[in-house]
């Protein structure tokens, strides 16, 4: 995913579009589920990996997030480390923020009180 956006479109169902917007910035919109996260992830996982300096993906765009959401997160944070590359989150929706809550996670995704 060098630039332009991956869109995961399941039929009946809810979509989700993850779009390089500059260096380091990963924009993410719509629902974080477990229709759309394999697609997500499978399409946004390499420019995690081969992106340059501190990474920053913007939540601003999330609808709606289960715990699949959650695990994206999670999964794009290991790969961030393994390849020393600081990651950070912006504008993390509340359900999100919630969901790391209950999961003990806050801390780890660095998404505490605020986005």
């Amino acid at each position: 995913m060098a630039s332009g956006s991956a869109k995961t479109m399941v039929p009946g169902s809810a979509t989700a579009e993850a779009t390089v917007e500059g260096d380091g910035m990963l924009s993410v919109r719509g629902a974080l589920s477990f229709d759309t996260v394999p697609d997500v992830f499978a399409k946004s996982a390499a420019w995690v990996r081969k992106s340059q300096g501190a990474i920053t993906i913007d939540l601003k765009g999330v609808e709606r997030a289960d715990s699949a959401g959650l695990a994206l997160l999670v999964e794009w944070l290991q790969i961030a480390r393994r390849e020393n590359r600081e990651l950070r989150f912006a504008n993390v929706p509340e359900q999100v923020r919630s969901l790391a809550r209950v999961n003990g996670l806050s801390n780890a995704l660095g998404i505490g009180n605020r986005g």
